[in-house]
């Protein structure tokens, strides 16, 4: 009876000093955007960014759970986007794009946020990932949490923003047909990805016994398309941004940045532990393609 009431108090504490750790990261970034003063809004975010992932760092290290930092991938975008739609927004900027595109990333973020908390099981968790590079890297892990965990997924996580600064902030051509794909794309992702998650939760949540391998549902027809829904998310960001404004075609950094870090690091790593635990997942490897289903491997 104590031990499951300790557990209750354990997490309110645990989410209690996470939440402290964003609203101080989100301070901090205030205070470098009005230090910043008149630079370019792009500028602005990437250094507010920057100062915003160290103070979670911080965070990370006092309490040795990297995991602090895990909400900050669904998080930060939502106030990137509100940081463009209402400071560096100019009044010629199209109505209805703003809407739409602050409605998407924000049903995206909180979905997602909520998806981590409900997964996190409090200071004494951390992700398995994590957990690998610190008993890897042991002396060195403080350079592997600060540049791998926290810096390089910021650096990705601002890139796939960058769609949003014509779309939200600077953007004037007319929503137009290229809108609406987008709207497709990027809804389409959300759900994707929505269904992915629950078909995956109420899978472990049977308990099902040791080294089976989930293969129903949208699982039955790509190994990861819970990823594959985050990568189109990007895209269809992407597809927003040049029917907002053409000239910003290179803002297509952001998505293929995302692309190449599930195909070459996320996707890996996830068929590696699999193969580690699940004794049938090459065989199962070889008859259900990584991310689309129409590209099987022969």
């Amino acid at each position: 009876m104590a031990d499951s009431k300790a557990k209750p108090k354990s997490m309110t504490r645990a989410f209690s000093l996470c939440a402290l750790a964003y609203v101080i990261a989100l301070c901090v970034a205030v205070i470098v955007v009005y230090a910043l003063g008149d630079r370019h809004p792009i500028l602005i975010v990437f250094t507010a960014d920057i100062a915003a992932t160290l103070a979670i760092y911080v965070f990370a290290r006092m309490f040795r759970n990297a995991s602090f930092y895990d909400a900050y991938w669904s998080v930060a975008p939502l106030v990137i986007a509100l940081y463009y739609i209402l400071v560096a927004a100019s009044g010629d900027v199209v109505y209805i794009r703003q809407v739409v595109v602050v409605t998407l990333v924000f049903i995206w973020g909180i979905r997602l946020t909520l998806n981590w908390a409900r997964q996190w099981r409090g200071l004494g968790h951390e992700d398995w990932r994590y957990a690998n590079f610190r008993s890897k890297s042991k002396g060195w892990f403080w350079i592997v949490e600060l540049m791998g965990i926290e810096m390089m997924p910021t650096t990705i996580v601002f890139l796939g923003c960058l769609s949003l600064y014509p779309a939200l902030a600077i953007g004037t051509s007319p929503f137009g047909v290229l809108d609406w794909f987008a709207i497709v794309v990027t809804a389409g992702a959300i759900i994707l990805e929505t269904t992915a998650d629950e078909q995956l939760r109420k899978f472990v949540g049977a308990n099902p016994k040791p080294g089976k391998i989930m293969s129903t549902g949208l699982w039955a027809y790509s190994r990861h398309p819970n990823y594959l829904g985050e990568i189109m998310f990007w895209w269809g960001l992407f597809l927003f941004a040049i029917s907002a404004d053409i000239s910003y075609w290179w803002v297509v950094v952001g998505p293929v940045a995302m692309t190449l870090l599930f195909i070459f690091i996320s996707i890996p790593m996830m068929d590696k532990r699999n193969l580690e635990r699940k004794p049938g997942y090459r065989e199962h490897m070889k008859k259900v393609p990584a991310l689309v289903p129409w590209f099987s491997k022969k």
